[in-house]
């Protein structure tokens, strides 16, 4: 039986498409991609009679009525959507109105953008006793966002920060994050189209990022990425320590005795 697949296309290295992800692609009889943010590269991975075509030309309606059309023509569709669509990416309206017309669909999670991002920086998220605790948001826009949701308001726990889809207004992002209770000496970073060759990054604090970001003449397609874990403070895990005891090694030294 043909079926939907949603399939995450990753950050935007053609490579980084998961296997699971790059094998639905291969075999597919229709496309629906993400014109306006996945990498066309990708496309190269079709067959050379699949369908393609650009959901950034397409309405809700229109994008269903072509998923509903070929599945019932007995033809398996990607539904290739950027990075992981877990993320932003607009999958729950679309199964809810797949669920009226009884369309099947799977998912294939992919690389999300922040992710991607922290690989190119050479960083993590998550440095013992600086930050365990990573939050995902984005400033209201056009779609708001909660009050209870608000930028400020995850400020004040001053962990690691990673705001989508609001670099063009940087600045207002920095006053919020100041306000919240992130000091003007936090290490913050904006990086543009993580993973694509024409990548860019700019790094300072809070107190310069917003006039750097400007400078650098960068107003969509990135992500603001800030906290303490982009700073020169760091801890070692216990996990390789060789004083810890863990369940697969017993430490040199056992500290706990």
């Amino acid at each position: 039986m043909a079926i939907v697949s949603f399939v995450g296309a990753g950050p935007g290295d053609p490579d980084l498409i998961t296997l699971k992800g790059y094998k639905k692609l291969q075999s597919a009889d229709v496309v629906i991609y993400a014109g306006s943010l996945v990498n066309k590269q990708l496309l190269d991975y079709c067959k050379k009679d699949a369908e393609i075509y650009n959901s950034a030309e397409m309405d809700l309606p229109e994008i269903i009525d072509r998923m509903d059309i070929s599945v019932k023509a007995g033809k398996d569709v990607v539904r290739l959507q950027t990075g992981d669509f877990s993320i932003y990416g607009s999958v729950r309206e679309q199964i809810e109105e797949m669920k009226k017309k009884d369309i099947p669909f799977d998912f294939v999670p992919g690389v999300s953008s922040f992710l991607g991002a922290a690989s190119q920086m050479g960083v993590e998220y998550t440095v013992p006793k600086i930050s365990q605790s990573v939050v995902i948001t984005r400033m209201s826009g056009r779609t708001p966002v909660p009050e209870k949701e608000s930028i400020q308001s995850f400020a004040k726990h001053q962990t690691s920060m990673i705001i989508f889809l609001s670099v063009q207004g940087v600045r207002k992002v920095v006053r919020e994050l100041l306000e919240g209770g992130y000091p003007e000496s936090t290490p913050a970073a904006v990086i543009y189209k993580a993973t694509w060759p024409d990548e860019k990054i700019v790094e300072g604090t809070l107190a310069d990022i917003g006039d750097k970001v400007k400078e650098a003449h960068i107003t969509r397609t990135a992500l603001i990425m800030v906290g303490e874990f982009l700073g020169d403070e760091y801890n070692y895990s216990h996990l390789y320590d060789p004083t810890f005891t863990t369940g697969f090694r017993k430490g040199k030294k056992d500290v706990t005795k």
